[in-house]
């Protein structure tokens, strides 16, 4: 039992580890800038580039189940997610809910 969930246990251990560190670094360097210092400032960009490129990618070139759903049913979905997002005054969970009810909807109709 133990050969077969020790490699696991590892991963999981090993990338908390490698995580979590700079996670500490974060709270202890971030108490101390000021919320509209030019280093917060850039953190939070690169942030957010990284996450829109994320979903960028998994809108554009997806893989696994996304794979079979057509482009302009990912893009379409993707936008109007967005939309209900600014409308709703950003509220995520609205955005996140509102992309997939579209998405699964323009699946059960494809």
């Amino acid at each position: 039992m133990i050969e077969t969930v020790w490699p696991y246990l590892f991963i999981a251990v090993a990338g908390w580890i490698a995580t979590d560190v700079w996670r500490w670094l974060g709270v202890l360097i971030g108490n101390r800038l000021s919320q509209d210092s030019a280093m917060l400032i850039w953190v939070r960009a690169v942030a957010t580039s990284l996450v829109a490129a994320v979903i960028a990618r998994l809108v554009l070139f997806p893989s696994g189940a996304l794979e079979g759903t057509p482009m302009a049913l990912r893009v379409g979905a993707t936008a109007i997610g967005f939309l209900a997002f600014l409308i709703t005054g950003q509220r995520v969970f609205v955005g996140i809910i509102t992309a997939e009810i579209i998405l699964f909807g323009g699946l059960l109709l494809h």
